[in-house]
């Protein structure tokens, strides 16, 4: 099986993606070294599993990049729900920018351009007239 953003995007939500993703940053011990077997003595009930490093294996390294894909995606899509709502209540494109962390001309091309992609023709026109003018440099 092939691990692509598609296909994971399709089966995790983003709460689950970001869960997933941050269970598999957690678990990896961040060695830069090959991974190698380590012999541990079977009998010695004291070695914790804090003392033993753990990395990923290829699938899960696989997965924990198309995984941040997904999240980043998502999280990147949610951006026209949040700036619709923020304009119904009275933001003007300075505080849009400024929450973006981007200029207000930014955030006004940003949004522009992802309504476009993301939603139907009526949709869009109305995301539209809700954005009014590009803000003025």
């Amino acid at each position: 099986m092939s691990i692509t953003p598609e296909v994971l995007e399709a089966e995790f939500s983003l709460p689950t993606a970001a869960t997933r993703l941050d269970f598999l940053s957690r678990r990896d011990s961040g060695n830069t070294a090959l991974n190698t077997v380590q012999e541990r003595n079977e009998d010695d009930w004291a070695v914790s599993l804090k003392d033993v490093d753990t990395s990923l294996d290829t699938y899960e390294a696989l997965e924990l990049l198309a995984l941040g894909e997904v999240v980043s995606r998502k999280a990147h899509d949610s951006q026209v729900i949040g700036i619709r709502a923020a304009l119904r209540g009275g933001a003007d494109w300075n505080q849009i920018g400024t929450a973006l962390g981007t200029t207000p001309d930014a955030a006004y091309d940003a949004f522009s351009e992802a309504i476009s992609r993301q939603l139907d023709a009526d949709a869009a026109a109305a995301a539209r007239e809700l954005a009014g003018a590009r803000p003025s440099r």
